[in-house]
């Protein structure tokens, strides 16, 4: 690799002297960051805009948890929040976990995290402003910068800078998080991620979700990722009362999908883009996440887990909708449906994606059929 490398020192200086302070808080952060910078340095083989944005992007996570870590100290109390039986959106990428997230935060009476604070928790939002925050027009222009520099990725997923955010996010916060492996190929990261204690990052996770809903209620949350399924158990140990939405599809078409998205996000990053790769360590990455996932279901008390069909989905949101409700024992109000109903209706071109090649991303759907049998026989043609 030619060019200049990441160092976490002058990056960590740079977070410091934009903040103005030096108190991390516990130092749970470090190793992740330096396996990261590591991988990023010897794996991802970035150009020059790739090292732009990983120094943009990673500068950014540590100002954060400063931030946070400062407004804990000057408001103490805010730890006395208490995060109850939130609930967690699962299920592989591609399978409709976004939709069911924006349809789900057309509930007023449940507490989604946002891009606009998902991206600068700080200072904490108010339900007096959280409307007109400037925050919002901030990650408007995000928004609009990421789809200018990736343009293969506009129109894959639904966005909206008032609307859900992914709260891996929170976790990068501790560098224990899976949005890093969404940008570049650093297997040696993903590795490391793997077998890592995952509990501080859900320790930090939990802390700024009781710093969001400290001035901003409801505090019933509905909170989504696919990267939970990987990290399970210590999802559970921190959040005991929490319940799972998992979203379903056949997964020879998730897959080739999956590897487009990433494409789309990594090929501008780096000058060395090889798509047949993604096939084989996406497979692999979420034959895992299944396999752990499916363990973990298995000792847990049925009533804690919900399924959704990704056809059904795309086939009759509101019928799909209505039996989640009932499902979880929610009033579904004719309020709330409308709001479904006309965000559905607005986001037909976002939620519209093509079918992908799965040849080009190294993937072979019979290999990919037998791979996955142990999740797809038991829950694709159970909920389809």
């Amino acid at each position: 690799m030619t060019g200049r490398t990441l160092a976490s020192g002058s990056l960590v200086d740079a977070a410091c002297q934009r903040v103005g302070t030096d108190d991390f808080g516990p130092d749970t952060w470090q190793e992740g960051l330096d396996v990261l910078i590591d991988a990023l340095n010897g794996e991802a083989e970035l150009n020059d805009l790739g090292r732009d944005v990983f120094t943009d992007q990673i500068v950014g996570y540590l100002a954060n948890r400063l931030e946070v870590e400062r407004c804990y100290r000057d408001n103490p109390e805010i730890d006395e929040q208490q995060i109850t039986a939130p609930l967690f959106g699962l299920g592989l990428p591609r399978t409709g976990s976004t939709a069911l997230s924006f349809l789900l935060a057309c509930d007023t009476d449940r507490r989604s995290l946002r891009t606009w604070e998902a991206g600068h928790p700080c200072p904490p939002p108010e339900s007096e402003t959280q409307d007109t925050d400037p925050r919002i027009a901030e990650a408007q222009a995000g928004i609009d910068m990421t789809n200018e520099m990736f343009p293969d990725f506009v129109g894959m997923l639904p966005t909206s800078a008032v609307g859900p955010q992914e709260c891996l996010l929170l976790m990068a916060m501790d560098f224990r998080s899976q949005v890093f492996e969404g940008m570049a190929m650093i297997p040696s990261y993903g590795e490391w991620l793997s077998a890592c204690d995952m509990v501080p990052a859900y320790r930090f996770h939990e802390r700024v979700l009781k710093l969001l809903q400290w001035h901003c209620p409801p505090d019933r949350w509905w909170l989504k990722t696919p990267a939970h399924m990987l990290s399970i158990e210590a999802l559970n140990d921190v959040y005991p009362s929490a319940r799972f939405v998992m979203t379903h599809r056949d997964v020879t078409a998730v897959l080739p999908s999956l590897c487009a998205l990433t494409d789309a996000l990594s090929n501008v990053l780096t000058d060395r883009s090889d798509p047949s790769l993604l096939g084989p360590h996406q497979s692999a990455r979420w034959a895992e996440a299944l396999h752990r996932f499916t363990d973990f279901r298995d000792r847990q008390p049925a009533e804690r887990f919900f399924d959704v069909s990704f056809e059904d989905l795309q086939n009759d949101p509101m019928a799909s909708m209505e039996r989640l409700y009932l499902d979880i024992g929610d009033s579904l109000t004719p309020d709330t449906r409308s709001r479904m109903q006309s965000w559905w209706d607005a986001s037909r071109e976002e939620r519209h994606s093509a079918p992908q090649l799965p040849q080009k991303f190294g993937l072979d759907p019979a290999a990919v059929r037998t791979q996955f049998a142990f999740y797809h026989d038991r829950f694709v043609g159970t909920v389809e």
